[in-house]
């Protein structure tokens, strides 16, 4: 027998995530100098990791010969005094991606549905495949989250909800009060989860703490890998009411993030200056990219996280012109838009050459 037949049929039909090519792939590929390519299709901090982080993390890894902390107690605390929280509300993952996989471990299975955004982050839509239910694809209104259609969707089989803002790949937030109105929508056997992924970025973000006190079903999910700076580190975590947290507990593997990685991740807690210059830096960046694409005539969603999508026509073709010329960005065509490129906010000197470079394509 081949290993096909040997597998799970689950397995055979699930999607592959496919990640922004790191610089050294296009590098290669292309026959490129790896330091004259700008990548601007990960959402990535250009302004690089948390200082604080990173010598947190160098001291950390005089003790890497030690397994960690596996209920990460210090990152727990820290979390539970800067949100007010118990610390037995939080669980820590490998990435706020893991958690997501953790609440399909816990909660989904074949004959169950999760409801979501036709152009949601496509992690929840391979997650949900994955444990055998049915994804639930609510179309857009225009280029923005409609919450009450997404409350429409839900039916007796429904177990989660999935809503990110700012949303991956549209960029725009809803308003807090629309949140709130979903929440308290939902039926007591639905869980809303609440990606805040690019929280950080806006000025005021909602909070649903007061939601998950008055025993709404809601886990909210946040990362350490956008404003703090820590990609390639993975730590994440998700805050909610303690008896649903011991729950995804279950589902969670010993040491699932390493002890560097943690510990980083609760000196990036404090690190309050990085976190204020990148977001104001973000901002300027965000105006620098909408007036450019303003004067070249393209259409954009204003964003609130820290990237924009902007209409390019044939999106394949344009992503591959760009590329060439040793820019990368994200064509969004698996999300069903084809003519639209997400493009994160890079440095300044980053922002200028994409647009430049955006502006020579459109020329050809």
């Amino acid at each position: 027998m081949t290993y096909a037949e040997l597998a799970n049929k689950v397995i055979l039909q699930q999607p592959v995530y496919e990640p922004g090519k790191p610089i050294e792939t296009v590098a290669r590929e292309l026959g490129l100098d790896p330091a004259g390519i700008v990548k601007l299709a990960s959402n990535e901090n250009p302004f690089g990791p948390s200082p604080l982080a990173v010598a947190a993390g160098e001291r950390a890894l005089r003790e890497a010969h030690l397994y960690p902390d596996g209920g990460y107690y210090a990152l727990r605390e820290r979390l539970a005094a800067k949100w007010g929280l118990g610390m037995e509300q939080f669980i820590i993952g490998n990435g706020s991606n893991e958690i997501i996989e953790l609440l399909g471990h816990a909660f989904l299975a074949p004959g169950l549905e999760c409801v979501m955004h036709r152009s949601a982050f496509i992690v929840y839509k391979l997650m949900t495949l994955m444990f055998g239910a049915t994804p639930v694809e609510v179309p857009l209104a225009g280029m923005r989250q409609d919450l009450r259609q997404l409350a429409a969707a839900v039916t007796p089989r429904t177990r989660l909800v999935f809503l990110a803002s700012p949303a991956n790949p549209l960029g725009a937030a809803n308003p807090a009060a629309e949140i709130d109105e979903l929440v308290q929508a939902l039926p007591p056997h639905v869980i809303l989860v609440f990606d805040e992924a690019y929280a950080e970025f806006l000025d005021k973000a909602p909070d649903l703490r007061p939601q998950i006190a008055a025993g709404r079903k809601v886990i909210c999910l946040r990362t350490f890998s956008k404003i703090y700076g820590l990609a390639s580190l993975r730590v994440g975590y998700g805050y909610a009411a303690p008896d649903l947290i011991a729950v995804a507990q279950r589902a969670r593997q010993p040491f699932n993030v390493s002890g560097v990685a943690a510990t980083a991740a609760l000196a990036a807690l404090g690190d309050a200056e990085f976190v204020a210059r990148c977001r104001r830096e973000n901002r300027a960046g965000l105006a620098q990219l909408g007036d450019g694409f303003a004067k070249l005539g393209l259409e954009f969603v204003p964003g609130q996280g820290n990237f924009l999508l902007v209409k390019v026509g044939d999106g394949a073709r344009v992503f591959d012109a760009l590329q060439q010329r040793g820019i990368i960005t994200r064509p969004v065509k698996p999300y069903g838009l084809p003519e639209w490129l997400r493009v994160t906010v890079g440095t300044r000197a980053q922002n200028e050459r994409l647009l430049a470079t955006l502006a020579e394509v459109r020329r050809g």
